[in-house]
């Protein structure tokens, strides 16, 4: 049996609670939390994950979430089908997993997580975790994340949900990024894609504004969801093989 280095003291024991309304079949989900101040020097040898170039010159920080990230993503890989492995780097700077695994890391202010699954079952995953936005900042940053449209629903809503729908939307996409770019090899931004609408209850439905591929082209719909976590938000879109 394959057995993982212990955990450094800067990540707490993995957990493998789902925080979102609608489970995903035949994936797998850990999270954990970190604390930078408590990376060691030798953490990352201790756990047999190596360090990239770009990542050796961050802060402590950043390199404490990379390191959770990769630990959740290996450890979640692992109980999904007995592969041992840890996703590298890319150029473009996204995980590179193994050929017949799908899978997304994210990691917020304290606190990683990733989700993996086969190919055969889902061909795109995304996962955004984001500290909630004051309304304040919410405000400044709404013409920069909402499109047109999305603004407009904004302004005609409750202003006590400012805060939350632009969280929310930003958070939404990013989680579409990291699904589809793997598919389609192009880069989009916030103002190809919109929020049609969403429920308190965590269901999103989202739009592509732009042409991706001839799969994935303008005017696709695709559903995501979210959670609110100790004063986080979590988005995930999942797409089916």
């Amino acid at each position: 049996m394959n057995r993982l280095p212990a955990l450094p003291a800067c990540c707490t024991p993995l957990r493998a609670d789902w925080p979102l309304p609608a489970t995903l079949p035949a994936s797998t989900w850990l999270s954990t939390d970190f604390i930078p101040a408590q990376l060691e020097d030798d953490d990352f040898a201790r756990s047999n994950i190596d360090m990239p170039a770009s990542i050796q010159r961050s802060v402590a920080k950043r390199q404490t979430e990379f390191l959770a990230g990769r630990l959740c993503a290996r450890a979640a890989m692992l109980q999904l089908d007995g592969t041992l492995a840890t996703p590298g780097m890319g150029e473009d700077r996204a995980p590179v997993w193994p050929a017949h695994i799908c899978g997304a890391i994210t990691h917020s202010k304290g606190r990683a997580a990733a989700l993996v699954a086969l190919r055969r079952d889902w061909q795109g995953l995304g996962i955004d975790l984001e500290t909630l936005l004051s309304p304040e900042r919410a405000q400044r940053l709404a013409k920069e994340i909402l499109t047109p449209d999305e603004l407009a629903r904004m302004l005609t809503g409750p202003a006590e949900q400012i805060a939350l729908l632009v969280t929310l939307t930003f958070s939404v996409k990013e989680s579409l990024f990291k699904a589809l770019y793997p598919l389609v090899q192009k880069r989009f931004y916030f103002e190809h894609a919109e929020v049609l609408n969403w429920t308190p209850e965590g269901h999103v439905r989202l739009r592509l504004l732009t042409d991706l591929s001839t799969d994935w082209q303008h005017g696709s719909e695709l559903d995501a969801q979210f959670a609110l976590v100790d004063g986080q938000l979590l988005s995930v879109v999942a797409i089916k093989a």
